[in-house]
């Protein structure tokens, strides 16, 4: 690996709000030394950064890279009613479409944008019933061709049958497996959502999360239908359930929680389970809005499928939060953000998104012009009110650059999305 020495920039970390000049040495993947006066040592690249900001990287904790090619997709040609026949109708039939191709493809164009936008790392929730065995490890080959972190699963449903069912339960257990030690990657019991689970489908998810000590990761909540179907068929909440199958663990990740009472939150709470809002997409789904006054410091943000720009997503999630009889303070979204590299450090059992001796060095070199002062003090609006994605100019995963001056190592872009584009044809065809 390259040793870097990232030179007169300013350290900005958005929470706690740190703003600082200072000189950051990079070996063997993480940050080794930060100083304002370090000097150059051998075999030792130095990095200009006067001008600029070094951020840590940012973390989508909650996405679909499978949606990646749904965009300017034909809607159905009756419109969805309810969330239940948004699923129907749009993203059922389109993971049910899912080949080979189209699963590297859509993972290629999401992480090309992820990085584009100073996303680091992506905890992703896959679905393809079609073809499920091997599925994730076409996910991490394209990620790795741009050079990307993940943390990858399976979402596990019966809506296929038991033979799909136990197909998914196997892509989770071998992806696990196989990524025990992986730098880059590592594995999680994935399920849809607890109502297309039976009680039997329910205690598989329960024993594999506790045979390997990982957590689940499930959407919850995210529509009153789920909350419908535990109540009506199980006579039970979904926490509750959850909780009586043990699934709810200090690694587990509860997507949306839009429709979860103020006693279940409690309960996550209480396990120290991960509950991730989703803004963008809980408005686009008309879904509603998660009381996060109520989420706890173990709140995280995602994208949902929509791409992976967190500065976007941060922006629409405190708009709309300014609305909400749920306000939270000024800070919560922003310290949403970066609740995520909290989530990255215990599943990875590495220290990120701080940049202090011994973090892995995932950075991304921001080009702001600001045309007024900033500080620690005042960084969370600068943040909100005038940063955007398109400050990023390098980003550093590992250790290593995976995109320098807007450019990116890996792969063509301008190839890569010319053969995307024949991809979602054949892909929009077969739905």
């Amino acid at each position: 690996m390259q040793k870097y020495l990232l030179k007169s920039g300013t350290i900005l970390n958005l929470f706690p709000s740190e703003v600082k000049p200072a000189n950051i040495r990079i070996s063997g993947g993480k940050i080794t030394e930060v100083g304002k006066s370090l000097k150059q040592k051998a075999n030792e690249e130095v990095i200009d950064c006067t001008g600029k900001f070094v951020m840590p990287g940012l973390v989508n904790s909650h996405t679909h890279l499978y949606s990646a090619l749904a965009r300017g997709m034909s809607g159905p040609q009756k419109a969805p009613v309810n969330f239940l026949e948004i699923l129907q109708k749009i993203w059922w039939k389109l993971d049910k479409a899912l080949d080979e191709e189209s699963i590297y493809y859509s993972a290629l164009v999401g992480s090309i944008e992820a990085v584009k936008y100073g996303t680091t790392t992506l905890i992703d929730h896959h679905a393809s019933p079609n073809y499920i065995l091997g599925s994730l490890g076409i996910i991490k080959q394209a990620m790795s061709d741009v050079g990307l972190r993940g943390i990858l699963c399976y979402e596990t449903t019966d809506r296929g049958g038991i033979k799909k069912r136990d197909e998914g339960l196997d892509e989770n257990e071998s992806f696990l497996l196989a990524h025990k030690s992986n730098p880059l990657f590592r594995g999680m019991v994935g399920a849809h959502a607890s109502f297309t689970l039976s009680e039997d489908s329910m205690k598989k998810l329960g024993d594999m999360v506790n045979k390997y000590k990982s957590g689940i990761h499930i959407h919850v909540a995210e529509d009153k239908a789920d909350v419908f179907d535990a109540e009506e068929n199980y006579k039970i909440n979904i926490v509750d359930r959850l909780v009586n199958h043990g699934v709810l663990t200090n690694k587990s990740i509860l997507a949306h929680g839009v429709h979860l009472a103020s006693n279940e939150i409690s309960k996550v709470r209480k396990h120290k389970s991960w509950l991730v809002h989703n803004p963008r997409s809980n408005m686009n789904n008309r879904v509603g809005y998660a009381p996060i006054s109520l989420f706890g410091e173990r709140t995280a943000l995602g994208t949902d499928g929509f791409p992976a720009d967190m500065f976007e997503e941060g922006k629409v999630g405190f708009f709309r939060n300014q609305e909400s009889s749920h306000q939270d303070r000024f800070a919560r979204i922003v310290e949403m953000l970066q609740t995520g590299n909290t989530i990255i450090s215990e599943i990875f059992g590495e220290k990120f998104g701080t940049i202090t001796k011994g973090t892995q060095a995932d950075l991304v070199v921001l080009d702001y012009k600001s045309p007024t002062p900033l500080s620690k003090e005042n960084l969370i609006g600068h943040f909100i009110f005038g940063m955007n994605s398109s400050i990023v100019e390098s980003v550093m995963i590992n250790g290593e650059w995976v995109m320098w001056n807007h450019q990116l190592f890996g792969v063509d872009e301008e190839v890569a999305m010319k053969e995307a584009a024949k991809v979602a044809k054949k892909l929009w065809e077969r739905m």
